[in-house]
């Protein structure tokens, strides 16, 4: 048979094969309907997944006592926030996201990752500590400082198959405690997306014998990321990698946690006993262990289009970052199925998600959604609305001329004392706060005319200052209303403060 002959046979064997196997799907398709066959093929591979870990369910099982289901019943966000209340005051958004992040760990891929950007002092690290008490002590991993290599090392296993160091990350929660600087999670930045399941990185190595070595180092997982950190400035790379979050610092949250502080203090051990003690708590606990010990491989939403709707609702002008926003709804929609996965419809380790899940994620999602869109830490952004802006109409609310004033640090400083009771870094207000909001385009900054040396500061947004503060209340933030939405008095004082009193000469002469 000559070579020509032998490709013909090849072409025509392999057209057999072909048309063999679209008449046996066209059978198929019949026999069982698209959506049938998709159901059986998930369950197939949460059935596969499942065996390869049948040593480690003989194990897990071992080690921690099985929880009976039975006693739960349907858990809502505000029986939640009553229990987590029982040693975190106020905080209502930040301590039941914080909760739902760390649950997100027993997820196979809709990990919540969060950075706490935040002042010393402001109990960033508390909350995501005290909440981490409800977890498996060997799921959690804190750290107070790790540098990148000494991380890899410490928590990786050599692999000879490989040539490389695995770290396996899976169904982990990592909380960085008050860490300086961003270079370990540049080293983390695929993972945080979520790009590959298994990641290969290198890093240098320095040895006694034969100086700087390049190693291999294989991520394997998602895990829960939770980072800590009193410094302000984040790349913008991390920055959408993560939900910026920070702990409220007004007088009544201060108030009550100075209460429990002294309570917890006072007779430690009796304030355990009472705490460990509580049925609520107690309950929750046994729950996170039993939602874990389902482990559930997949959750399904069951109306896409209800998220599509309340999603494009919010969505004025869109950005490449609402790419990674509305992943963050639908983590947050799945974690609040995961949190009632007995009360949700439920096919072996598969469960579907409902409307109430979908609502609630977004009510969480509205009470954080603004200052996340400008990339913005919830502290630098109420400091605008509380300090500058309420600054800037001190200083131009009786002003009778066309130009409009702006401020200097000093005055930002010095009403920053008036409203929080404490002084402002000059650093820190010149080297991460002025260019984050200039970022975000909340202001702008222009040479003073009369005194070259100093820069004026100018607010650009007109942001309506809520009558109760938005610092992560579920309740709070800032009423948004176009200019047809305004009455003609609303529209004219808009249009003085944007113009400065040209609109009213303008008025007047009409």
């Amino acid at each position: 048979m000559t070579d020509e002959e032998y490709r013909e046979f090849e072409e025509k064997f392999n057209q057999e094969q072909e048309e063999k196997a679209q008449k046996r799907l066209a059978e198929l398709d019949k026999e069982f309907p698209l959506e049938e066959r998709i159901l059986r093929l998930e369950q197939a591979k949460a059935e596969e997944k499942l065996e390869k870990q049948k040593v480690e369910l003989e194990e897990f099982e071992g080690d921690e006592p099985v929880i009976d289901t039975s006693q739960f019943q349907p858990l809502t966000v505000d029986e939640l926030t009553k229990t987590l209340g029982l040693t975190i005051k106020r905080d209502q958004t930040n301590k039941l996201l914080t909760f739902l992040a760390q649950l997100s760990a027993y997820t196979e891929d809709s990990q919540l990752n969060i950075s706490f950007n935040a002042p010393s002092s402001s109990g960033k690290s508390f909350i995501p500590t005290e909440i981490a008490r409800l977890f498996p002590e060997k799921d959690v991993i804190e750290v107070a400082y790790c540098s990148p290599t000494a991380f890899f090392h410490d928590y990786g296993e050599f692999n000879k198959e490989k040539g490389g160091y695995t770290v396996d990350l899976s169904r982990r929660i990592l909380i960085f405690l008050d860490q300086p600087h961003t270079l370990l999670l540049q080293h983390l930045r695929p993972m945080l997306s979520h790009d590959k399941k298994e990641i290969r990185l290198k890093i240098t190595d320095k040895s006694q014998k034969a100086g700087l070595r390049t190693k291999n180092i294989y991520l394997v997982g998602f895990p829960t990321v939770i980072f800590c950190t009193a410094g302000l400035n984040l790349d913008e790379q991390e920055a959408t990698r993560f939900l910026l979050l920070s702990p409220e610092i007004n007088q009544e949250k201060i108030r009550e946690a100075i209460y429990e502080k002294i309570k917890k203090e006072s007779n430690s051990s009796l304030y355990s006993y009472e705490l460990e003690s509580n049925p609520e708590r107690k309950l929750l606990r046994d729950r996170v262990l039993a939602i874990k010990q389902e482990r559930i491989r997949l959750i399904k939403i069951a109306n896409p289009g209800l998220v599509q709707q309340m999603f494009l609702e919010r969505v004025k002008v869109f950005k490449p970052r609402h790419q990674r926003d509305i992943g963050r709804v639908l983590s947050l929609v799945k974690v609040f199925a995961l949190l009632n996965l007995w009360f949700r419809e439920r096919n072996n380790f598969i469960i579907t998600a409902n409307d109430d899940d979908i609502r609630q994620a977004f009510k969480v999602w509205d009470s954080i959604s603004e200052s996340q869109e400008l990339n913005l830490p919830p502290f630098v952004f109420n400091l605008f609305k509380d300090v500058i802006q309420a600054a800037y109409k001190d200083k131009n609310g009786e002003s009778d001329g066309m130009v409009q004033i702006g401020l200097t640090r000093q005055d930002i400083m010095q009403k920053h004392y008036e409203v929080y009771g404490r002084f402002l870094p000059p650093w820190q207000l010149k080297e991460q706060i002025i260019p984050l909001l200039e970022a975000a385009g909340l202001i702008s900054q222009e040479q003073d005319t009369s005194d070259k040396r100093k820069t004026l500061i100018y607010p650009t947004a007109l942001l309506s200052v809520p009558q109760t503060p938005n610092n992560g209340e579920l309740h709070g933030g800032v009423e948004d209303k176009t200019i047809d939405q305004l009455t003609a008095d609303e529209q004219l004082e808009v249009g003085k403060s944007v113009f400065g009193e040209g609109v009213k000469w303008a008025e007047e002469t009409a």
